[in-house]
């Protein structure tokens, strides 16, 4: 199978089979890492295409660099992205909030909550 016929999303979103390794002796800790690399790698991958978005566009003679960082959006491009900007918290903080709902149903210590989310 070749890559453009596999499918990119449902692969990245699979769990991992066993149990998370823990890297460090708090279990919020782990969580912190596991968020700060989901979260550079979104970033890494936008900052990639903004920048060929950027050169074609300047190349194409459409719009230049300085264009585009002297853009500033109207209120209805602002409110759609502070609805964008919220899911990707929402997607970023998504162990914090899992966290967060199980101590809601459980009497456990965080610590606890947190070894167990890690390991799923």
């Amino acid at each position: 199978m070749s890559d453009h016929e596999l499918d990119w999303i449902r692969l990245a979103a699979r769990r991992a089979k066993g149990k998370r390794p823990d890297y460090f002796e708090d279990p919020a800790t782990d969580l912190l890492l596991t968020m700060v690399t989901a979260l550079t790698a979104e970033l890494s991958v936008q900052r990639q295409r903004g920048d060929t978005l950027e050169r074609l566009l300047e190349a194409k003679g459409i719009v230049s660099r300085e264009e585009i960082e002297n853009w500033r959006p109207d209120q209805s491009e602002a409110e759609e992205r502070g609805i964008a900007t919220r899911a990707y918290i929402a997607r970023v903080m998504r162990g914090v909030q899992q966290a967060v709902e199980a101590m809601k149903v459980d009497e456990r210590p965080l610590d606890e909550i947190g070894k167990d989310l890690m390991a799923s």
